[in-house]
């Protein structure tokens, strides 16, 4: 089975460098916008009552992928299905910022962590009552070496 995805717009950020790029949304602080494209514009009625919002993107510069990966905040190796690494068997990833405003077909959202022109896949809406979980588990996240 194959799927083909086509972007529904793209993220603009400050970022242009990879290895400058913030490792989580969580992290960053920095302001980008969410163009999405005009024939799908009718499908952001609303959002603007929204807080946050999750991005889902194709990591449109990462290639190849190894199942075995030494995340950005641990010097051990974990697989990837452990990890947010970036470098995935299906690039793709998300990201949870939040709303800022809308200007027609432009979010500005804070906490962007995505490379400037990152082709955008999806919008889905946080909601805390499905998002927000309790007596969470955190794997290796809660015992890494620090870096």
């Amino acid at each position: 089975m194959e799927f083909i995805f086509k972007p529904i717009g793209v993220i603009h950020s400050p970022f242009t460098e990879k290895d400058k790029t913030p490792i989580q949304a969580s992290r960053s602080k920095a302001v980008g916008q969410v163009e999405v494209y005009p024939e799908f514009v009718d499908g952001l009625k609303d959002i603007e009552a929204l807080s946050h919002i999750y991005l889902l993107y194709a990591f449109h510069e990462s290639q190849g992928y190894q199942l075995q990966v030494k995340p950005f905040l641990d010097d051990r190796e974990h697989g990837i299905f452990a990890t947010r690494y970036p470098y995935r068997p299906n690039p793709i990833g998300f990201s949870v910022v939040r709303l800022l405003s809308r200007e027609v077909n432009v979010l500005t959202v804070e906490g962007v962590d995505v490379l400037n022109g990152t082709p955008l896949l999806d919008i889905k809406p946080y909601v805390p009552d499905f998002d927000l979980r309790t007596n969470v588990r955190a794997g290796w996240y809660e015992t890494r070496s620090r870096k």
